[in-house]
């Protein structure tokens, strides 16, 4: 594509300079030729006043003046040539008589009689006569401009169209996975602005398939495990108090991840803001309150009056409430919960009763979702595992 819009422009740039020369060459032939008609009809006209003036002063005809203008009494008495070419009714004629004669007739009327001035005008037609003479010259030094304007017309081409040779290049080179640099993103044209545009546009698509590929391989991985806990247990006979109460973690679990996985599939278009990160904690516990998962009096807050971040509300509150779940769950009823803001870091700590042991939940252990809820918030996450106590630091962005 890129090598057919430079032969385009060449061909439009070369057609417009050799359109612009025949146009400027042809101007100049018809200039010359009407200057050299302009200056014998002049030489006509000035001899026709003074043999006007003559006649009116003595009455006969003079001769003319001129030795390339001659004076004819009569229609008849002109050159055969120019009878056949101009008839007595003819005021102005031209003639060419061939074999390098060329004639200018003027007729002029003087007290009801009509005298011819014939012009022999073949000695000032310089024009014919440089055109024989340096027309080799004049025709080697138009071809020659015109193959110059014709280099400069391909060199203009291909300077103009090597930027969008270029981004076509670094766009085909492009492959799954590979980093999105085009180099003509910082010009100050529309190609930089077209760099950029396409520079976003594979960028968000790029995005847009690994969400996708993360969406699909998530969904087979994290609810395989709660589902296949749920198919066991259902599979069991009869169902008692612990199998509802395991089927119900299962849903809950299910929900969790639902929430997290398409939260993330639509992390482009939440957007980012400056929000209060103590209301989503409090609603978070809130919520764990309204459910009747956890004694209130055994948690601990030291939180500021206020914690205004950078991020969105909708993936913190996701953050928040899953690592609380986790704290829950994987405590016990006996643990005790911990929050507090250290650092510019959020800890979230649950105690852990020692010799009991471990519990397992599909998504609890899901800590790449986790994780990557707060990359898409530009957060940082870590976990940190202890015999007796396990602690989650979320370092938002301020």
């Amino acid at each position: 594509m890129a090598k057919s819009i430079r032969q385009g422009l060449f061909t439009a740039l070369a057609g417009f300079t050799v359109l612009i020369c025949l146009c400027y060459t042809g101007l100049a032939v018809v200039i010359a030729y009407v200057t050299e008609d302009m200056l014998v009809e002049r030489l006509l006209e000035r001899e026709a006043r003074a043999i006007a003036r003559h006649v009116e002063q003595h009455g006969d005809i003079p001769s003319a003046r001129n030795d390339l203008i001659a004076v004819y009494a009569s229609h008849a008495a002109l050159p055969a040539v120019v009878r056949q070419a101009a008839g007595p009714a003819e005021g102005r004629a031209e003639v060419f008589a061939g074999g390098g004669r060329h004639y200018h007739l003027m007729a002029l009327d003087l007290d009801a009689r009509r005298v011819y001035l014939l012009a022999d005008v073949g000695p000032l037609l310089v024009v014919s006569k440089v055109i024989q003479d340096v027309g080799g010259v004049l025709i080697f030094v138009a071809l020659g401009l015109i193959a110059l304007a014709l280099l400069l017309a391909w060199l203009l081409a291909r300077r103009l169209v090597l930027p969008l040779q270029t981004l076509a290049a670094e766009a085909r080179a492009l492959g799954p996975g590979s980093e999105i640099a085009f180099s003509a993103r910082g010009r100050p044209d529309e190609i930089g602005f077209l760099a950029e545009r396409l520079e976003t546009g594979f960028s968000e698509l790029q995005a847009a398939l690994e969400r996708e590929h993360a969406f699909t391989r998530d969904v087979g991985h994290e609810l395989r495990t709660p589902l296949t806990i749920m198919n066991n247990t259902l599979a069991t006979r009869p169902i008692g108090d612990a199998e509802v109460v395991q089927l119900q973690a299962g849903l809950d679990e299910i929900r969790s991840t639902v929430d997290v996985l398409f939260a993330l599939a639509r992390a482009e278009r939440l957007g980012s803001e400056r929000f209060d990160l103590r209301a989503c904690i409090e609603q978070c516990l809130l919520r764990v309150l309204e459910e009747g998962r956890w004694d209130a009096s055994r948690w601990t807050l030291d939180l500021p009056e206020r914690l205004e971040v950078a991020g969105n509300p909708h993936l913190a509150a996701l953050l928040v409430h899953n690592c609380v779940g986790n704290a829950l769950f994987h405590g016990g009823p006996q643990a005790r919960l911990s929050l507090c803001w250290a650092d510019g870091r959020l800890v979230i700590a649950n105690t852990v009763t020692p010799g009991e042991p471990g519990r397992i939940q599909g998504f609890s252990h899901g800590q790449n979702l986790l994780a990557r809820v707060a990359r898409a918030m530009h957060w940082e996450l870590g976990f940190h595992p202890g015999p007796s106590s396990y602690r989650v630091e979320i370092r938002p962005t301020s």
